[in-house]
């Protein structure tokens, strides 16, 4: 086991710092390129929802937990930010609570597509909990 527990900023510019960090952990497991680029997209879409969505870009504090037991990856993304009033319905592929044109509404989409495993815990003014989990190393032998 090993466990790799950080805390940041919710700044767009660390977003790339979760990235890295996830998938230098993740490098234990010997993961394919393609395992790689998965969880690192997944990453960045949960503290991209946490820096848009949970902190309206104002800043805040994210809590990035990553842990490997034998072969799988869990990942945790804590914000304590605004919340999701309907899980149900943010995690409808398209929807989005921001305004940007730029915002496509499938942050959780993905993350389920990328990743084994997705659960999301929320409550309202206190903040989201995201939680990954990938398996490494399964059929690619």
């Amino acid at each position: 086991m090993n466990r790799v527990k950080m805390e940041f900023e919710a700044r767009s510019e660390n977003e790339s710092l979760a990235r890295v960090c996830v998938a230098a952990v993740a490098t234990e497991l010997n993961p394919t390129l393609e395992e790689i680029n998965d969880i690192k997209t997944a990453v960045s879409e949960a503290v991209t929802n946490a820096v848009i969505h949970g902190y309206d870009e104002k800043g805040g504090s994210i809590i990035l937990d990553i842990l490997v037991e034998e072969n799988t990856l869990t990942v945790t993304v804590t914000d304590f930010g605004r919340g999701i009033r309907d899980i149900r319905q943010a995690m409808e592929p398209f929807y989005t609570t921001g305004s940007d044109s730029e915002r496509s509404g499938m942050g959780f989409t993905f993350m389920e597509v990328f990743m084994d495993e997705l659960k999301v815990e929320s409550i309202e003014n206190h903040g989201t909990v995201i939680r990954m989990s990938k398996t490494i190393g399964v059929g690619n032998n």
